[in-house]
C-alpha cells in the first residue's frame, strides 16, 4: 500500500516582485507530513518558514507546485488548517471565555454550545477561575495558553504553530511545552511547529525540517528518535545531545550562508 499522508507540499516554490525583479522565497519545497505528527520546522532568518505557513493556511498561494491535503490538491483555499502566530491576538474586550470559542463562533457553533464545549477545557488546562477574565489582566503564558485552545476548538485536523512561545520567559516557556505536548496528545492533531530553537525543536517533535537559507528548500529531515512521553530531563540524553549536535552543525551551515549573502548584498548596493 502507497504512504498516505495529511499534508503534502509537493515542490512548492513562492517568487515575489521587489525592484522590477522576481526574487525567490521558497524553491521547490517537498515535506510529506503524517497524521498525528509533530513536526518542527527551523532554519535562518528569512529562509522562508513563515510564508511557507502563509501557502499552508491558504492565506497565499504557491507561485509553482501544489499543497495537498488529505489527498485533495487545495492550494489557495483558506479555513482548512488552524493557525497561530507568536503574537496571542486575543481581543481585548472579550472575556477568555468569549477569546477561546471565537473560532467555534466563525464555523457556526451556537454560543452556549461553544461554551459548554470550552468550559470543562478551560479547567484541565490551567485557566480554572480566569473564564470571566480579560487578557489584560493574566500573564504572556496565561493568554498562550488561551490562544492555543482557541486554534484547537477551531477543529482543524493540521495545527500551524509560528513561533508562540518565542516571547516566553524560559521557565514559562518550559511550562508550556510540557503543556502543549499533553495537549498535542489529547486531541491528537497534526502539529507543524515553527522555531529558532533547537532543544525545543528536538524536545517536542517527531520529526525536524531544516532550511537552508534564502532561498529556503528542505536541507535535511531529522527524524527524532527519542521515546515518548518526554520529560524535560531527556535534554540530558546521549541520544538528545547527539541529535542537537546534528540539527546544530546543519543549521550552522546554513546561516552562514546567509550572513554572507547579507554582506554581498551590502557591498553591491
Amino acid at each position: 500500500m502507497a504512504d498516505t499522508f495529511k499534508l503534502e507540499l509537493l515542490d512548492v516554490t513562492k517568487e515575489f516582485p521587489s525592484k522590477g525583479k522576481k526574487v525567490t522565497a521558497l524553491n521547490n519545497v517537498t515535506m510529506q507530513i503524517p497524521d498525528h505528527k509533530f513536526i518542527s520546522i527551523i532554519g535562518p532568518s528569512g529562509c522562508g518558514k513563515s510564508t511557507l505557513f502563509n501557502i499552508i493556511s491558504g492565506l497565499d498561494q504557491p507561485s509553482f507546485g501544489q499543497l495537498v491535503i488529505d489527498g485533495e490538491k487545495v492550494s489557495g483555499t483558506s479555513g482548512l488548517v488552524g493557525y497561530m502566530l507568536q503574537k496571542d491576538l486575543l481581543l481585548p474586550w472579550r472575556t477568555i471565555l468569549d477569546n477561546v470559542i471565537l473560532g467555534m463562533e466563525i464555523i457556526g457553533v451556537p454560543k452556549k454550545e461553544a461554551k459548554a464545549q470550552a468550559i470543562p477545557l478551560l479547567e484541565k488546562y490551567g485557566l480554572k477561575g480566569f473564564e470571566h477574565s480579560y487578557p489584560s489582566h493574566l500573564s504572556g503564558g496565561m493568554r498562550q495558553r488561551a490562544a492555543l485552545l482557541r486554534t484547537v476548538l477551531y477543529n482543524r485536523d493540521v495545527i500551524l504553530l509560528d513561533e508562540p512561545f518565542g516571547a516566553l520567559d524560559a521557565q514559562t516557556r518550559s511550562n508550556m511545552q510540557e503543556w502543549l505536548l499533553d495537549l498535542w496528545d489529547d486531541f491528537q492533531k497534526t502539529i507543524l511547529f515553527i522555531t529558532h530553537d533547537i532543544d525545543e525543536s528536538i524536545y517536542l517533535s517527531d520529526e525536524v525540517y531544516i532550511m537552508t537559507a534564502r532561498p529556503g528548500t528542505v536541507k535535511h529531515r531529522l527524524k527524532i528518535d527519542l521515546p515518548r512521553p518526554r520529560k524535560p530531563n531527556i535534554i540530558t540524553s546521549k541520544r538528545f545531545i547527539e541529535l542537537k549536535d546534528e540539527a546544530l552543525t546543519l543549521l550552522s551551515e546554513e546561516v552562514f550562508k546567509s550572513q554572507k549573502m547579507e554582506l554581498i548584498q551590502k557591498a553591491v548596493q
